[in-house]
């Protein structure tokens, strides 16, 4: 896949196939749209290009209120679009200049003459232009004009209800992993760098990775327990490795139990004793355990812990069964 870090930067191709959006999550609905230009792409010997805004659009319109918790990072999105078979996926940095470009100027002026469009797959409901003024209607009158065509894919159901990332956030602030992984077709995933906590989980025989996420707008999950994939990366000189996926019971709180401090991102890895300070790990939800609770003192917390941990080895061996 090659990326571009602006619209200036592509040079049109031969019967490029064309979405646009967001893309927060590159959920079901997401993946659909782009199997469809695939479809498309084999029938007229096409490329797909994906044309996508970085901040997004709520963070540069209102940058004090937009209240945004976001589903990737940019790396995981362009690692997500990369894994769906995405030919050029182009990055054009959102301003408050370009927001102003009217429904027709961005058809004209980018879609066309900037990438060449030959066919434009859009979800249900897109709308694009200033003050999201232009809709599948508009697209439908220029698509002749411009000689290309267009399509609008409908809803995407997974077991029956609509998916969209507004619903995918909900249920990860609800602590429904489950069902937030189901509409995205993956596990949801945080990565960060280990940083140096406490060491509360050490003193209980627990020691857990204290986790920093970097990108202050991504979406963390409510606050529990929760049984995850870990995979630890170590950067050496031929790029990123990764060892094999280990099993970690996850807590996300604020340690009620002790000081009801700042809240943390902690994860105990089963049967694992390197250390991890300055690595960078991932953390994969699969399901959540428990909410976070407060014990009376540190021995109801500790047997607590050793459940958590025998769930979690049970959750495994139920469902990554070899």
């Amino acid at each position: 896949m090659k990326i571009y870090n602006s619209i200036s930067e592509f040079t049109p191709v031969p019967n490029a196939l064309v979405t646009i959006g967001t893309f927060d999550g590159v959920h079901f609905g997401h993946q659909q749209i782009i199997e469809r230009l695939k479809q498309n792409a084999q029938l007229v010997n096409g490329e797909l290009v994906v044309l996508t805004f970085f901040p997004h659009p709520r963070m540069v319109l209102f940058p004090d209120d937009h209240g945004l918790q976001l589903l990737n990072t940019l790396e995981e999105k362009k690692t997500l679009l990369q894994k769906a078979g995405v030919n050029h996926l182009i990055i054009h940095p959102f301003s408050k200049e370009f927001s102003r470009l009217s429904s027709t100027e961005f058809v004209r002026d980018v879609l066309v003459n900037q990438i060449g469009v030959k066919k434009l797959v859009i979800g249900y409901d897109h709308h694009f232009g200033r003050n999201r003024e232009g809709s599948i209607n508009e697209l439908t009158e220029l698509a002749p004009l411009y000689n290309f065509e267009v399509e609008q894919l409908p809803e995407q159901d997974v077991h029956d209800v609509a998916v969209s990332s507004t619903k995918i956030r909900t249920a990860l602030l609800d602590g429904q992993v489950h069902v937030a992984n189901a509409f995205l077709g993956y596990s949801y995933s945080l990565t960060g760098i280990v940083v140096e906590g406490h060491k509360l989980g050490k003193q209980l025989g627990f020691p857990t990775a204290n986790l920093r996420i970097p990108e202050d707008y991504k979406l963390i999950p409510a606050n529990g327990v929760y049984a995850v994939k870990v995979q630890v990366h170590d950067d050496n000189a031929s790029g990123l490795t990764q060892k094999p996926s280990l099993m970690g019971a996850l807590n996300i709180g604020t340690r009620p139990t002790f000081d009801n401090g700042n809240r943390s991102i902690e994860v105990y890895i089963l049967d694992f004793n390197e250390d991890l300070y300055g690595k960078s790990i991932s953390v994969y939800f699969v399901e959540r355990l428990r909410p976070e609770l407060k014990f009376t003192d540190k021995k109801s917390l500790i047997d607590q812990m050793h459940i958590d941990v025998e769930k979690t080895r049970e959750i495994f061996k139920v469902r990554f069964r070899s």
